[in-house]
């Protein structure tokens, strides 16, 4: 990572072999395998497993550490952050997951979010919309035909969460509290703010592409950022 105005986005697919979640157990702290073993079903524990030691792996290239040396705090709902490196140049990331999917955000100095999810069918996807998202952002979807409603609902959705990652304020930060843009084939964009008028210019928002049937993005604040993509594996490659 060359300088503070890139963010790096890896892509990882958490089914891995067996033989390889076995290995890449090693890395994990006594917390993390200690979380790890609370999870019921085999599939869930392993992708736990390939996602944080990923994280790990991913993370301890920049700094140039051992993975497992790796010292994290816990935040809001859990999200990990470093306890290592100085203020100015201390990596900032955010890791988000859904299916076999997760993807890691990474950035130097800033607070960033990011979101991913796989679209799939809601019950009453209409009625959650008016629930949890502005009015706008409903009549958005109400107009258009259902055959891209889903589509449009993970897009606000995801867009929603990486805004609020990327605040770190949690709940005191409600979903209908402001307003982002939805359409399929549109660029993601905060558009509103209920309390802060400035708001939609002063951050950056971008719609990713993790794969067929998935949906997902970025948030930060300030402007004139440049996104790379890349997946995580056997041989990294960047795929944007």
């Amino acid at each position: 990572m060359a300088s503070h105005d890139e963010i790096q986005v890896w892509r990882m697919n958490l089914d891995r072999p067996a033989s390889e979640v076995q290995e890449l157990r090693g890395v994990l702290s006594e917390d993390e395998t200690a979380r790890a073993a609370r999870f019921v079903f085999d599939r869930h524990r392993a992708r736990f497993i390939v996602g944080r030691a990923s994280l790990r792996r991913i993370l301890a290239r920049y700094l140039g550490q051992a993975p497992e040396r790796l010292n994290f705090g816990y935040g809001h709902r859990g999200k990990p952050f470093l306890k290592t490196g100085s203020d100015g140049n201390r990596l900032r990331f955010n890791l988000s997951h859904s299916g076999e999917l997760a993807l890691l955000a990474v950035i130097r100095a800033r607070r960033i979010g990011v979101d991913v999810e796989r679209i799939r069918e809601v019950r009453e996807h209409l009625r959650l919309a008016g629930r949890y998202f502005a009015p706008g952002e409903v009549a958005a979807i109400r107009a258009l035909p259902p055959e891209v409603q889903y589509q449009a609902f993970f897009n606000c959705w995801t867009r929603k969460e990486a805004y609020i990652k990327a605040l770190g304020t949690g709940l005191a930060c409600p979903l209908d509290g402001f307003e982002v843009s939805l359409t399929p084939g549109t660029p993601a964009a905060l558009l509103r703010v209920n309390d802060d008028p400035n708001a939609s210019s002063e951050w950056f928002m971008k719609a990713l592409d993790p794969g067929p049937g998935y949906v997902g993005a970025l948030a930060l604040k300030g402007a004139g950022y440049r996104v790379t993509f890349w997946e995580w594996g056997e041989t990294d490659r960047r795929v944007d």
